[in-house]
């Protein structure tokens, strides 16, 4: 994997990010296909609406269809179809979701199989190899997300945890091909994560995520973690702000120097009626828009817009069609596609805070405190 930064703007910048499944503009928004597709959403489709890389999720993959039949198949490109790059998360966020069916120990973690109880273990070394053996282009260290609140002693000790898990993830690492980033931890303790980041930082990883954010915090803690963290990590690596992704969040993050995200609202909202346009949300379930022949957002070039109606749009919502829950992604994902290309174009031109000053006003009510403006 090489990374390039092509141009800036305060803090915010443009990039590329060269891997073996091809080429990913950066600021880059990663649609979270967790079992390898995102809901309704086939890979073919998912590539034609902009999308050059995707998420899954290593545990999840783990419990089915397994690893070994994954690596028998070709690997997780030529298991799912996916033809773009491919990052998996390690199964660190299960750690903090699961956590009355796992329990932690400094060799990893045991997890009580949430669909049949059997049991699985995962440690730093099992999740590298995994990942490697599934062929994906960029993998994640296995890591602790302490929830909020936790005393600072618990988060220290979390902490030191994760930061041997690190070590070993990196001494695990054999297949060049894979790229391997750390994730700084760390709870909302501006010394624990400056510790993190020292750390991380000296065992030289592909590129560096930031996880442990949202997760009960409140909004105004998680963006300055954000902000101190981002300042902390190198300037030549990628850098993923790991499961944020509101409009404001996203904005905040570039504005930060993030490089990927990624989130399960664009898709997640989508099936609950909730759609972004660039005049703010929608819901589209309400009857204000029964009889509304308007696309969902008349700036949007998304197969959706281009031929839907609010008006159908709220009938097959209202019905529980599943075809609402189809088009809705559809354009949810399109939207956020979109969104961060055209800021990174804006970067790319010198027009960035005019873009973040309109985003800004359109996404007030998602912006806690008016911290975007």
């Amino acid at each position: 994997m090489r990374f390039e930064v092509t141009s800036s703007q305060g803090r915010a910048r443009v990039g590329r990010l060269h891997t073996a499944h091809g080429v990913v503009d950066t600021p880059a928004f990663m649609p979270v296909g967790t079992l390898g597709a995102v809901k309704g959403i086939g890979p073919l489709d998912l590539a034609a609406l902009g999308a050059q890389v995707m998420l899954a999720n290593l545990y999840h993959l783990t419990l089915r269809p397994g690893i070994e039949v994954i690596e028998e198949l070709g690997g997780l490109h030529a298991f799912t179809g996916w033809p773009g790059v491919l990052l998996t998360d390690s199964g660190g966020y299960q750690v903090f979701s699961l956590a009355e069916l796992r329990e932690i120990d400094d060799q990893g973690v045991r997890f009580r199989n949430h669909l049949d109880g059997s049991p699985v273990a995962l440690t730093p070394e099992s999740v590298v190899r995994s990942q490697e053996r599934m062929g994906v282009d960029i993998a994640m260290v296995l890591d602790e997300c302490p929830p909020w609140p936790v005393e600072a002693d618990v988060a220290a000790a979390s902490l030191e945890r994760t930061t041997r898990w690190a070590q070993r993830s990196r001494e695990a690492h054999s297949i060049a091909a894979t790229a391997l980033f750390g994730i700084v931890q760390g709870s909302f303790y501006p010394k624990l994560r400056e510790r993190a980041a020292d750390s991380l930082r000296a065992l030289d990883f592909d590129g560096y995520a930031i996880g442990g954010v949202s997760v009960g915090e409140p909004p105004r803690l998680g963006r300055s973690t954000v902000e101190q963290v981002g300042a902390l990590l190198p300037e030549d690596r990628p850098r993923y702000l790991m499961g944020l992704g509101t409009p404001a969040d996203l904005l905040h993050g570039i504005r930060n120097g993030m490089d990927l995200f990624d989130c399960v609202l664009p898709a997640r909202n989508a099936r609950h009626g909730l759609l972004y346009t660039r005049d703010g949300e929608i819901r589209i379930k309400n009857a204000r828009y029964r009889d509304d022949p308007r696309p969902v957002d008349e700036a949007c070039s998304c197969p959706v817009c281009g031929s839907t109606s609010r008006a159908f749009l709220h009938h097959l919502m209202r019905s529980r069609e599943i075809t609402a829950a189809v088009l809705a992604t559809t354009h949810n994902l399109r939207f956020y596609l979109d969104f961060v290309a055209d800021l990174r174009h804006a970067l790319a031109s010198g027009d960035f805070e005019d873009s973040a000053a309109l985003i800004a006003e359109c996404y007030a009510a998602d912006d806690p405190g008016g911290q975007l403006s």
